[in-house]
């Protein structure tokens, strides 16, 4: 059942972030909209912050000495902050805004420096906080949560027609794909690569598959708003990388779905068709089994090389999938169409939330 159309400025904010584009509610603060819901985070890690300074060589007492002289050196900046914002010394704070992000950074990198005097460790206290922070700001602040929620909503749909698009793509991929797989030199690479270096490989292909998809996005997203957003005001920057990430996240989420199938079908064939002799013919090594049962009346062996070489054959099928959604025109426009057609009624809900600001 469909749900009502939003009414409220609240309402129609919800309805931006369950499309994955919290950035197109107008105002959307850094302090009030990101920090102030990660609060309770940031509460968690300076916690375990204050007992950072906890020692195995102090006495008990000593240990009690230096978490009470953290805490009161957490209280003393809390309060000096409130009465800089013109609060009572003890309140808790009611937002998080910059006073309070310098003092997360600062005050607790103190802490092994002036009770243990690790200036090092401090150092690296003070650094670790801040990308937490920036984190925390491309996550939140990108709606990034907001859009993998969105886009897992889809993920059964999204599967299905990524290995519709997939067989109508890269057929000859496949059957090249096949005929590699069962080359002995492809196992004796990957059964003796170490597990570093294979890592290493994914994560390249799993880098230029990226970069593929990033290179379309700032003229997809400009063709986007021409067609959907079409009778609003132009988006802002950040209103344009929010549309951005929702495309390239759609587009990814595809190719790891396509990438994961295509790594399911390798193992499966792969129990079907290759015994663990067969393995140690091709790798000149004994095969090492994980797993043995019996499948389609014989021995199945799951081995550690037969699951490297589905690694490797699904990363490279993922990359080919990426490239292909670059170049292959037919693919984009349907692609495209879909994520049009969903984002339409999106933009139309932001001129119809502008109108009730006075701002349309």
């Amino acid at each position: 059942m469909d749900r009502p159309a939003p009414v409220t400025e609240e309402e129609f904010k919800r309805e931006f972030r369950r499309a994955g584009l919290p950035l197109l509610a107008e105002g959307y603060s850094a302090s009030e909209d990101i920090f102030n819901r990660a609060a309770p985070l940031l509460g968690v890690v300076l916690v375990l912050e204050v007992l950072g300074p906890l020692n195995s060589k102090f006495s008990t007492l000593g240990n009690l000495a230096a978490v009470a002289a953290a805490v009161l050196l957490m209280v003393v900046a809390l309060g000096v902050i409130n009465r800089m914002r013109g609060r009572p010394f003890f309140s808790l704070p009611r937002k998080v805004g910059r006073p309070e992000l310098a003092a997360f950074v600062i005050v607790p990198a103190l802490l092994p420096g002036l009770i243990s005097d690790h200036w090092g460790i401090a150092a690296l206290t003070a650094l670790g906080n801040l990308l937490l922070l920036l984190l925390i700001l491309a996550v939140v602040g990108f709606g990034v949560i907001s859009i993998i929620r969105w886009a897992m909503s889809r993920l059964l749909g999204e599967l299905s027609r990524s290995l519709g698009l997939l067989v109508k793509a890269v057929p000859l991929l496949m059957i090249f794909s096949l005929i590699l797989f069962l080359t002995p030199e492809l196992w004796e690479v990957f059964s003796h690569l170490p597990d570093a270096s294979l890592f290493l490989l994914i994560g390249l292909f799993i880098l230029l598959g990226s970069a593929f998809l990033i290179a379309r996005i700032p003229r997809e997203v400009e063709d986007l708003e021409k067609g959907a957003g079409a009778g609003g005001p132009p988006l802002d920057r950040r209103q344009r990388v929010n549309v951005g990430l929702v495309l390239f996240i759609s587009q990814s989420l595809q190719v790891l779905l396509v990438a994961f199938a295509v790594a399911i079908f390798f193992v499966i064939f792969g129990l079907l068709t290759i015994d663990g002799a067969t393995v140690a013919r091709w790798t000149s090594e004994p095969a090492s089994v994980l797993l043995e049962f019996r499948l389609a009346d014989r021995e199945a062996q799951l081995t550690s090389e037969l699951l490297r070489v589905a690694a490797a054959m699904a990363s490279f099928t993922g990359l080919y999938f990426a490239i292909s959604m670059l170049t292959d025109d037919l693919y984009r426009k349907e692609f495209l169409t879909q994520i049009t057609d969903e984002m339409k009624e999106t933009f139309i809900r932001r001129t119809e939330y502008l109108k009730l600001l006075g701002k349309c």
